[in-house]
């Protein structure tokens, strides 16, 4: 699919719009099953706000739940959505402080989201916010295939942080990130756990897990002090003034790696 955001009048824009139909019926058998909860509505994209919301033309604002954009999710938005008819699908239709509605968002009467595909294609990266275990789990399967690929960001050797090199991740403070590495040991201060991925607490990378959220990963299977020497997959917001952290307040944020 051609990457470029079109005009109203630009002829190549049906073909466009007839390209990103075919790739978003494709992509609905294999991710359809999941993420179909209760209707929000439906209605006519008349612009694509940002990298993650679009405007209908009844004047709602929707924001597209369960991704993280890349440099190239808007682009792929215009493509996929300008002028489209939509349907929304979510948990709670509750606007968020911004007057946005979140939402998993279906082209026509495909079963595929338009999620699933923005993943699937490198565009865009797992958030881990759904709390549907089935619907996260799609929605991981589609970003596992685009790194497969090395498809859209993923062809960044570095899009994917490395847990030895703290330095490259402070350096991304502010923003969404996804690590990976061994973790080394883990640690017990007050009420937050340290899963420590470097021997200098003070200046390696860490992930930070607070007390309240320990049962929901025994729930999950996970043991925190298991997670010694092994290596995991952690996504989320860089945080820190002298080492990097992110701190895990949902159980999908880590993945334990193995076959993938």
């Amino acid at each position: 699919m051609e990457r470029t955001t079109t005009s109203p009048d630009d002829v190549n824009r049906p073909l466009t719009f007839l390209a990103a139909a075919l790739l978003v019926a494709s992509y609905a058998s294999a991710f359809g099953a999941a993420c179909q909860f209760e209707s929000q509505g439906e209605g006519h994209v008349a612009a694509i706000v940002d990298a993650r919301s679009l405007r209908l033309d009844d004047g709602r604002e929707v924001r597209l739940s369960g991704i993280e954009p890349t440099a190239t999710t808007k682009q792929a938005l215009a493509a996929m959505l300008a002028g489209r008819d939509v349907r929304l699908r979510g948990t709670d239709d509750t606007p968020d402080r911004y007057g946005r509605q979140g939402a998993l968002v279906f082209v026509g009467e495909s079963d595929g989201s338009v999620q699933a595909l923005l993943l699937s294609q490198g565009d865009a990266i797992v958030s881990a916010e759904i709390a549907d275990k089935d619907c996260a789990a799609a929605l991981m399967s589609a970003e596992a295939e685009a790194r497969r690929g090395k498809k859209g960001s993923w062809a960044d050797p570095l899009a994917i942080k490395n847990a030895e090199s703290p330095d490259d991740i402070l350096a991304g403070i502010g923003r969404f990130v996804v690590v990976e590495g061994k973790v080394l040991s883990v640690r017990q201060a007050g009420a937050t756990t340290y899963l420590n991925f470097g021997r200098n607490w003070t200046r390696g990378f860490a992930v930070t897990i607070s007390r309240r959220m320990v049962p929901a990963f025994e729930s999950a299977g996970i043991v925190l002090k298991s997670l010694e020497n092994r290596k995991i997959r952690v996504r989320g917001w860089v945080e820190g003034n002298v080492g990097p952290r992110i701190d895990a307040l949902r159980v999908e944020q880590v993945e334990l790696l193995g076959a993938d």
